[in-house]
């Protein structure tokens, strides 16, 4: 039985500009000096951001890549308290209520770091709706690697990797939650991924609205 989702943020979540948080990362790259397109920036959605610039500008010094990267904070913190489309996906708040409902708890992960969550949590008022939280800055290694899910397992107080649901629009989600064992890993195909895309990565299932997603887990909850 179900007892602990995982969600990630943008894209699954949380909606805004589908091409958003790539072009931040892009234009991040493009002002530190270094070449670099939206293509390529997406096929890194997920993972820690400064890992992706080190990925996307390997000729970079580290204190060029720390400067990409604290500029690419705040663009995404800027980005984030202004952006008009920012909100949760039609249905996620009563998705999250259905599932504390039947006793699972729910937590989010992410790439971004916690002064970025939390802005995103401000914005979308979700601090106290919410049972467990992590970010990319707060474990050793970020997806897809499994500590974020495992962080998460000790807040919410679950014990069995058996009970646990991972939730994302990237292959670092699908990989993330596929490492950690987790026996529902599940692709969605609404955020920055399509389902063309997601197939070919490790999942147990790909869905296509919230409203699918919501039968998923809630039939898993029962």
């Amino acid at each position: 039985m179900l007892k602990l989702a995982v969600f990630d943020l943008a894209g699954t979540t949380v909606k805004d500009d589908p091409d958003g948080v790539a072009k931040c990362l892009v234009d991040a790259i493009l002002a530190g000096g270094f070449d670099t397109n939206f293509e390529a920036a997406n096929e890194y959605m997920g993972i820690k951001k400064i890992v992706a610039i080190e990925k996307l500008a390997p000729e970079a010094t580290p204190s060029q890549i720390a400067e990409m990267h604290e500029d690419f904070r705040q663009r995404m913190l800027s980005y984030y308290r202004t952006e008009p489309s920012v909100g949760a996906y039609e249905g996620i708040d009563d998705l999250f209520l259905s599932l504390q409902a039947k006793g699972v708890r729910v937590g989010i992960d992410t790439g971004f770091d916690t002064e970025t969550v939390d802005t995103i949590l401000d914005r979308l008022n979700w601090h106290d709706k919410l049972d467990a939280r992590t970010a990319s800055d707060q474990v050793a290694a970020g997806r897809p690697a499994p500590l974020m899910i495992q962080a998460l397992m000790t807040q919410a107080g679950v014990t069995e990797m058996s009970a646990v649901a991972k939730i994302g629009d990237t292959p670092s989600d699908l990989h993330e939650g596929t490492n950690a064992g987790c026996p529902l890993v599940i692709g969605v195909t609404y955020g920055t991924h399509t389902r063309e895309q997601l197939v070919v990565h490790p999942h147990t299932h790909l869905v296509d609205s919230v409203e699918e997603l919501r039968d998923l887990l809630l039939a898993h909850a029962a």
